[in-house]
């Protein structure tokens, strides 16, 4: 994991370096950078829509300039093949890349001081034989730093302790080790993105009850409690592991600041169910600022005006939040 003082060095590097160059972006317009995404699906239009949203920074969309019409500020990459709305082409996989890529860049060398992601299709990206398991992946290993997915919305903040990943193959990817790391991201981010002093983290169970004392797996007492027990001896405010089925109970949750679900379909499902349509997805441990939608490409109402650009413009709403405030 990149400590946090060299994560620090990292965004002074992409703002600029100095504290001077920093002061002078403080007082002109942020500049995002939004990826139009698999451009068979909904990204190109809802980024289109953007137009419509009274946003406090100048909104740069990377895409190719045909998929964005009346889009003023657009940095052109060139499909590789014709898009058709709702038809994936394996073709375009490596034009989805290059506008990440385009945005990585941008973000590391100052010209943006954030990204945000519409959506892309993780399959057509493998039929095309490039393997990919979503940005959260592919931006970690870009940067070279450890990250966190974190969903935003409906007065919740869910943290994943894994991503993409059959579910069979979850306890195997869930160590002391990755937990206490993930745990540390997830503390440092609350408090220099979000500006929580002292954040407090419930942390899910990976079985039903919790292990029910280890008689439904020994997952719960052997590696997520002893993980949490180092959190604490760090001073991160940690507790669990809490059964999932209750653990997001009202009650619970009074004075709590993020969850750490321990799989995706764990945690996100109650916080999609909370905020479906506006709620974001932001990827922490990055030298940069990225937020991205919570929903998918939507191939069946791509290109029929359907398209509801919500979660985009909360995305982007955000990153634009959590941009100024780094």
């Amino acid at each position: 994991m990149v400590a946090p003082a060299a994560r620090h060095d990292l965004r002074r590097a992409a703002a600029g370096g100095t504290i001077a160059t920093r002061r002078v972006i403080a007082t002109t317009p942020l500049v995002v950078a939004v990826t139009s995404g698999e451009p068979a699906g909904i990204g190109p239009e809802i980024c289109v829509r953007l137009r419509d949203a009274a946003l406090p920074a100048r909104i740069v969309v990377i895409g190719d300039r045909a998929l964005l019409p009346d889009v003023a500020d657009v940095a052109h990459v060139p499909l590789a093949r014709p898009r058709q709305a709702g038809r994936l082409d394996p073709g375009n996989a490596r034009y989805v890349l290059a506008l990440l890529d385009r945005a990585i860049a941008g973000c590391l060398s100052g010209e943006y001081q954030a990204m945000v992601t519409a959506p892309v299709q993780k399959s057509v990206i493998n039929d095309a034989g490039i393997a990919f398991t979503g940005h959260t992946e592919y931006l970690a290993e870009r940067c070279r730093t450890d990250v966190v997915m974190m969903l935003v919305g409906g007065g919740l903040r869910v943290a994943l302790a894994t991503t993409h990943l059959p579910l069979a193959e979850v306890p195997r990817a869930i160590t002391r080790t990755s937990l206490l790391k993930t745990l540390r991201v997830v503390n440092e981010e609350l408090k220099t993105r979000f500006h929580i002093g002292k954040p407090r983290i419930l942390v899910a169970g990976l079985n039903p009850h919790s292990g029910e004392s280890g008689h439904l797996g020994t997952e719960d007492a052997a590696v997520i409690a002893p993980a949490i027990a180092d959190a604490v001896a760090a001073g991160i405010d940690a507790r669990g592991p809490i059964p999932a089925d209750t653990l997001f109970v009202p009650e619970r949750l009074k004075g709590a600041d993020a969850v750490l679900a321990m799989y995706h379909d764990q945690g996100l499902p109650v916080l999609k169910y909370a905020s479906f349509g506006r709620g974001v997805n932001v990827t922490l441990g990055l030298p940069f600022v990225r937020t991205s939608v919570d929903h998918g490409t939507a191939l069946d109402i791509a290109g029929k005006g359907k398209a509801d650009p919500g979660s985009l413009i909360e995305a982007v709403k955000l990153a634009i939040d959590l941009a100024r405030s780094s």
